[in-house]
């Protein structure tokens, strides 16, 4: 296996990040108790583990390259979607995440059980399922096995399976537990490297001034004119919100850790430190293209922004160690969207509605065989994504999920605040209303030619349907003859430690400073 990027010292340094990453997956390991569960870590994890595993989960390298095209060609506008989050990973702190302890729940599709009753349940298992394979592991899978493609000239379907081994056998093997550990081994890791490189290549362009001056002024806006194609501020503002509460407050792959936490000191603790952590995403991400676009602003490729800074600016070793980066930025999503699928069909599925009284070593033994089947259904689609041609299949699938977030975000928002919906809302929102918001997508990418008029911006359409399946849940539930009751415990009461809302009060301070700074 031969690559023009890797030297034999780089060799050396990926098979020492290997080494470690397997001994603390083992070690993670045996700290489960015999017998124990794999899916919540025995509700061990603590504010570190909580903060790096959504950080981690969060973080792909397809992140680290788009974010990096997005700093070369815009500056730093796309941080929005970084340093915007803080506002619902907050709400998912002391809204969402009080309510989903007290209820003592291993998945989403369960806590909705409760709230709308067994048949909102299976259809959001499904439906979660759905997401996991198609949106965390194929699409990161395919995201990854081009880079790994290209840096080791293997093939794809190869590529996706070491990832896959790698990731299985932590989650396989420990369960949360270990994955979590081992995230935040591979984030501190990934924040070193990323670190050095803004820093040799800030060094590189001669400081800080120097890169201001060599780039555009408007490298530095948050904010841009509503005139502007791309980010223009107020379907941010509009759109972000439904996407937001999805991704931070409903996502099983993302709240995960936080249901595994030890308490909600904990929980509250971990999410702030995932917020502050979500500040380095602009330092560290976006701010490498802005260098690459000072130093070789003749760059064909914004896509190889990244990878252009590493191989010109880091000597041999450093290479590898970077590779080691991104392949841990794989390992770590991959892992956590392999737990979540196991325990969703697990608990949601399996113990639910075919064995209920099953054993804790038998819930174990079918979450192990589910990872597999998982695994190898995800090798498939990427496999499958990878043989079309012609597509930027990557940037359209992604675009199509943004379609899903509305339905979601809809039946949360109103089964939490509002008592008066009902399950016939939130069935129409999570059946019809994705059918809906996906018709809506695909009219939107691929726009026939009867149908050639000026859409709005991808995040204000996203609201819009937001506000039109939250009005026809509203229609529906007030009209609704079935007047069935169902109560989700009340929140967990005394578990706001002073030092979470101090903490989250000096974030939210330190968010508005640096927005009216960018502005």
């Amino acid at each position: 296996m031969e690559s023009h990027y890797m030297q034999g010292l780089d060799w050396l340094i990926l098979g020492i990040y290997f080494a470690i990453l397997i001994a603390i997956g083992v070690w993670a390991s045996t700290k489960r108790k015999k017998g124990g569960a794999l899916f919540l870590a025995e509700h061990s994890l603590r504010w570190h583990h909580i903060g790096f595993s959504m950080w981690g989960t969060n973080v792909g390298p397809s992140m680290l390259i788009a974010s990096a095209s997005a700093g070369f060609t815009t500056g730093i506008v796309s941080g929005n979607y970084a340093w915007y989050a803080f506002v619902f990973i907050a709400l998912l702190a002391f809204v969402f995440a009080p309510r989903y302890l007290s209820a003592k729940v291993h998945t989403l599709p369960e806590f909705m059980g409760l709230r709308f009753g067994q048949s909102t349940r299976n259809i959001l298992a499904w439906y979660t399922i759905v997401t996991i394979v198609i949106s965390w592991l194929a699409l990161t899978l395919f995201a990854g096995g081009i880079l790994i493609r290209q840096v080791f000239d293997i093939p794809m379907w190869m590529s996706a399976l070491v990832l896959l081994f790698i990731s299985a056998f932590f989650s396989m093997l420990g369960g949360l537990k270990a994955v979590a550990y081992t995230n935040v081994y591979q984030m501190i890791l990934l924040i070193v490297v990323s670190l050095v490189l803004v820093i040799v290549g800030l060094d590189k362009v001669g400081g800080i001034q120097a890169l201001v001056d060599k780039v555009p002024a408007d490298y530095w806006v948050m904010f841009k004119p509503n005139s502007d194609e791309a980010f223009p501020w107020l379907p941010i503002v509009l759109g972000y919100p439904v996407m937001g509460v999805w991704f931070w407050c409903t996502d099983q792959s993302m709240v995960q850790p936080v249901l595994a936490a030890k308490d909600l000191r904990e929980g509250q603790l971990g999410t702030n430190f995932t917020g502050w952590l979500k500040i380095l995403d602009v330092a560290l991400y976006i701010l490498p293209g802005i260098i690459c676009f000072a130093l070789f602003p003749t760059l064909e490729n914004p896509d190889e922004a990244y990878l252009t800074m590493v191989e010109n600016l880091f000597p041999v070793g450093m290479v590898g160690l970077v590779f080691a980066v991104l392949t841990a930025c794989l390992v770590s999503t991959v892992g956590s969207a392999l737990n979540a699928l196991s325990t969703v069909f697990t608990m949601d599925i399996y113990v639910k509605r075919f064995r209920p009284d099953a054993s804790q070593r038998r819930i174990n033994f079918v979450g192990r065989i589910v990872t597999v089947i998982g695994a190898t259904i995800a090798i498939v689609l990427t496999v499958a994504i990878d043989s079309i041609k012609g597509l930027n299949l990557f940037n359209v699938f992604q675009s199509v999920l943004g379609f899903i977030a509305p339905p979601m975000a809809a039946v949360f928002v109103l089964g939490i605040f509002w008592k008066r919906c009902t399950t016939r809302a939130a069935n129409f929102a999570l059946t019809i209303g994705t059918v809906f918001c996906l018709v809506v997508g695909v009219l939107y990418l691929w726009p026939p030619e009867w149908l050639q008029f000026p859409w709005p911006h991808f995040m204000l359409l996203s609201f819009e349907l937001f506000v039109i399946l939250a009005v026809s849940m509203a229609v529906i539930s007030l009209t609704d003859k079935d007047k069935t009751v169902y109560e989700i415990p009340a929140p967990v009461r005394g578990g706001f430690s002073k030092l979470a809302v101090g903490l989250w009060t000096a974030l939210a301070i330190v968010m508005i400073s640096l927005y009216v700074f960018f502005n």
